[in-house]
């Protein structure tokens, strides 16, 4: 890798860096091609990114970012997991490694938010945003249909009572 090369990589990963939510470092233990690449599909199905990187460079590139606090977790054959949903990449890691064991994770960020492995688990646990959107969307849409059941509940029974009494007279 050249110079120009290299300079590309830390600015894209910077710029990476600027725009995420989250990042997770995890050591390859011998990952082959076809796992990594199915570690990718499922990163990028949830809207997350896989990235192996040099630890230098991604020290560098992480410099002046809110991720610069990751530096000492990058050591050894590291690769870099990030998403703009706070748990996205969080919840893929967390579910690949549960399947093989030449993936470790180390720890992470949100932020200036060192996480240890046990913070990226947690991370992991909790609901997506779009499970949070759809269960906000179900919250606001309850209390409507509660409204209506209340509102046409008097007519109904009213309805009812007046069906009852012509029935009533009728007989």
């Amino acid at each position: 890798m050249d110079r120009v090369q290299k300079k590309e990589l830390v600015s894209s990963l910077n710029a990476t860096f600027s725009e995420t939510s989250v990042v997770v470092v995890t050591r390859n233990l011998g990952l082959t091609v076809a796992q990594v690449n199915d570690l990718r599909r499922k990163m990028q199905a949830a809207g997350a990114s896989f990235k192996v990187a040099k630890n230098r460079l991604a020290r560098i590139a992480a410099e002046g970012t809110p991720y610069a606090s990751i530096s000492p977790l990058l050591t050894g054959p590291t690769a870099i997991s990030t998403s703009q949903d706070p748990v996205a990449a969080a919840k893929v890691i967390v579910e690949f490694a549960k399947t093989t064991d030449k993936i470790e994770i180390v720890g992470g960020a949100m932020g200036s938010t060192v996480l240890d492995v046990n913070g990226v688990k947690a991370l992991a646990s909790l609901p997506s945003l779009d499970e949070l959107r759809g269960t906000l969307v179900g919250l606001i849409n309850a209390p409507a249909t509660k409204i209506a059941r209340v509102v046409s509940a008097p007519a109904t029974k009213v309805a009812r009572v007046v069906s009852a009494y012509a029935e009533k007279e009728a007989a």
